[in-house]
């Protein structure tokens, strides 16, 4: 009998229930603690598994498109499986609050999942697979190492020294990011030309279409985001009193 597809496993991902399946479906795993990614079945392939809860705490914290960062700079086929009924569920889903740590239902959560995604699939390339539950997860993880074994793609050590760059700078970077239009070439480019987040977020309009890739309209959004200013308490105040003062007269007529 032949040897089970290998495996390696991120050691925190024990309590996941994941392994015991992949063990059950025949494949030969082992533990380690890795630097990218949950599950690596090829030397070009890791997989990051989510469930509905942590990727939206991922999306709040920034660390998702860290570690898409990281999977593309390290894996040249990389994977993103999200866990969970809810998200390919239907409207009877959508009322229901995700867990105890977000009050929030998903159908409010919806917009942000969408847009996250959306970047995910289009700035950093990366597939996403949906799955209902643990043990379709570690169905489709099986699927994708016998597939890529067939290919002969799983040839070679599944462990690489990883040596991950300056976590200051790549936040750096998942700070510009976050600026309407703005991609993760662009924010490298844009820190490379004005050497801190700081002085790119205070660069004029003409200073940032200069940047390879921005351009002028949306050097004028980012701009226009970040000099907005917010009505203070006192202008809300007055504008209200200024409409029912309005609506007042308008009824004495």
């Amino acid at each position: 009998m032949g040897v089970g597809a290998r495996i390696v496993i991120d050691e925190r991902e024990k309590g996941s229930r994941i392994p015991e399946l992949l063990g059950s479906l025949g494949a030969s795993i082992e533990f380690s603690l890795l630097t990218v990614g949950d599950y690596i079945v090829s030397p070009q392939t890791a997989i990051e598994r989510k469930t509905i809860s942590d990727l939206i705490s991922s999306i709040y914290d920034g660390r998702l498109f860290l570690q898409c960062n990281d999977l593309v700079q390290y894996y040249p086929r990389p994977l993103i499986v999200i866990e969970g009924k809810a998200l390919l569920g239907g409207p009877e889903q959508y009322s229901q609050t995700i867990d105890d740590n977000y009050q929030d239902s998903y159908a409010e959560q919806m917009p942000l999942i969408l847009d996250a995604l959306a970047r995910v699939a289009l700035e950093f390339r990366i597939p996403i697979i949906p799955t209902p539950t643990p043990e379709c997860t570690s169905q489709m993880l099986m699927m994708i190492a016998n597939l890529l074994r067939r290919e002969g793609s799983t040839d070679g050590p599944l462990l690489r020294r990883i040596r991950k760059q300056n976590p200051i700078y790549v936040q750096q970077l998942s700070v510009l990011s976050s600026l309407p239009g703005v991609g993760e070439k662009t924010a490298v480019r844009m820190l490379k030309k004005f050497g801190t987040p700081m002085r790119t977020l205070s660069a004029s309009v003409a200073e940032l279409s200069m940047i390879a890739g921005l351009g002028t309209n949306r050097a004028i959004r980012i701009r226009r985001l970040l000099d907005y200013s917010s009505p203070t308490k006192e202008t809300q105040n007055e504008i209200q009193k200024t409409l029912s003062d309005s609506d007042e007269r308008m009824g004495s007529n």
